[in-house]
């Protein structure tokens, strides 16, 4: 092969590795939502970025079957080509035919492995996660594509490349997991506030909201001693009096120390339009239990499943200790520190 041909031979092999690592880095970079919204949009290339993202296993094993090929095709052109075109010229200046030889195969090893590093790998892998939607909606049809070719013999390897995984007992996986925990998410809004990227009350808002599902109800409960409530043979005019007096329009229903339910006073006023003589203890809906140790989020989802508003809390011994709210608890998620 001619120094011409080697050469422009080189620069495709170059090219064809930047595209192999940019459309690697591109869809591992890219975040899923985005994606999800330019294909909804109807971008061009958001649907294949998509459907290599969701194929993210064969997608990675064929950049990974492009850039080694490319590099094998470096070594055997590109390489021999420079060496050979440098070794006559080191001989001519007096070098022994040996010495020659080898200078020209190191500046050869030389050149072509800085060009495949920086060209080749390097400033493409840099663009693509700078601009990764960007990047992986321009790659992704041509490198799908160029994967459809390819895919039985990608398929083949990623089957032994998972074989050979799952023998170290991982279990491999066709997606990037994007899921991020409660601690790493709670980290990340520390920095953002310390770079100035959100506010300060964001920054605790956003805290809390990470922080507190994992408060027991007893740190926010109404100590049982402290709870507004009426009897259960107490009429309507009893429970619009108790509700008034403490402001309240709810109020438990208790017999002694048994729970009956709670009251609204909508339904005391409209038993009463009515001219319905009946008591409290058949207007009380029912409450739901919780223990001292249900947490703020379980909290929040059993009113939320039962439909209510307020619920009982009870120890261990099932003695009654206090009473929660579902503006409390709501108020404890979405409210920044001395709101």
């Amino acid at each position: 092969m001619s120094f011409p041909m080697a050469l422009f031979v080189t620069v495709l092999l170059l090219i064809g590795s930047g595209f192999f690592v940019a459309a690697e880095f591109a869809l591992v970079a890219a975040k899923r939502h985005r994606m999800e919204k330019a294909a909804s949009e109807g971008r061009r290339g958001a649907g294949a970025a998509l459907a290599g993202m969701r194929e993210l296993s064969l997608m990675l094993a064929g950049a990974q079957l492009g850039i080694t090929v490319c590099t094998l095709g470096l070594g055997s052109v590109s390489k021999p080509a420079i060496s050979h075109e440098l070794d006559p010229l080191l001989h001519g200046l007096g070098l022994p035919s040996a010495v020659s030889y080898g200078v020209a195969f190191a500046v050869a090893m030389t050149v072509v492995v800085f060009l495949h590093m920086v060209v080749g790998e390097m400033a493409p892998k840099s663009w693509a996660i700078a601009h990764p939607e960007r990047s992986a909606m321009l790659l992704a049809p041509s490198f799908r594509a160029v994967v459809k070719v390819v895919r039985p013999l990608i398929h083949v390897l990623n089957v032994v490349s998972n074989a050979l995984v799952r023998l170290c007992r991982v279990s491999p996986r066709d997606e990037l997991a994007s899921v991020h925990d409660r601690e790493q998410l709670t980290h990340l809004v520390v920095e953002s506030e310390r770079l100035g990227l959100i506010s300060k009350t964001d920054s605790q808002l956003l805290t809390r909201s990470l922080t507190e599902p994992d408060t027991p109800v007893s740190a926010l409960r109404i100590p049982a001693d402290e709870i507004d409530s009426v009897g259960g043979d107490a009429d309507v005019d009893e429970v619009l009096r108790v509700a008034t007096a403490y402001d309240r329009t709810r109020l438990l229903v208790r017999d002694g120390s048994t729970v009956l339910g709670a009251i609204h006073a909508r339904d005391a006023l409209v038993a009463r339009a009515r001219g319905r003589a009946t008591s409290a203890r058949e207007l009380a809906r029912p409450v739901p239990e919780l223990t001292e140790s249900t947490t703020v989020a379980d909290a929040i989802d059993v009113l939320r499943r039962r439909r209510g508003t307020l619920a009982v809390v009870r120890d261990d011994a099932g003695r009654l200790t206090g009473l929660v709210t579902l503006d409390d608890l709501l108020a404890r998620l979405m409210l920044p520190a001395g709101g």
